[in-house]
């Protein structure tokens, strides 16, 4: 039986937190990690491109936000951007957020405020067979391997995540 390597348990620390945050929320369409800056790049997908306008709106609401909400847990020194792009019919917003400032919290807050800037143009997998319990226990993993990460060197293997027909799929770039 092969034995784990500290490299391993990295990459499965790193694999778990994105199938976990995947499962947990269906809005999010990717996740990319970079383990050379130790930043995390969420895609969220919204039908219809938004207005300049409308995104710097969003974008502004995002950042001051989270800097909020950072402030009240006392946490300093965030990386933060949020780019975007399209494709035909479909804009895809980035989020880049370092590893070692994101919370399970802060991205509730994101997530919500998509919801509530894009409602029903925001591209969601919705999973119904999700019991609360299930949620709460991906909510517990997250939190866990968030963690994980920041006492971690993460500098081997870049990962990204994927959600296709309800499925979530992690590969090593």
């Amino acid at each position: 039986m092969p034995e784990l390597s500290q490299t391993d348990q990295q990459v499965s620390d790193g694999a778990n937190l994105i199938i976990s945050m995947l499962v947990r929320y269906p809005e999010i369409g990717t996740i990319n990690f970079n383990p050379e800056v130790n930043l995390l790049k969420l895609t969220f997908m919204v039908s219809g491109i938004p207005t300049y306008g409308e995104f710097e709106r969003t974008k502004q609401l995002i950042i001051n936000s989270i800097a909020a909400y950072h402030m009240l847990e006392g946490i300093a020194d965030i990386s933060i951007d949020i780019e975007l792009s399209s494709y035909e019919q479909v804009a895809i917003v980035t989020v880049i957020r370092d590893v070692q400032t994101l919370t399970r919290g802060e991205i509730n807050l994101m997530i919500k405020l998509l919801q509530e800037r894009f409602s029903e143009r925001l591209v969601t997998d919705h999973n119904d067979s999700m019991l609360e319990e299930d949620l709460l226990f991906q909510e517990a993993v997250i939190e866990d391997m968030l963690e994980n990460m920041r006492e971690q060197d993460n500098d081997h293997h870049n990962l990204i995540g994927i959600r296709e027909d309800g499925r979530v799929f992690v590969f090593n770039k």
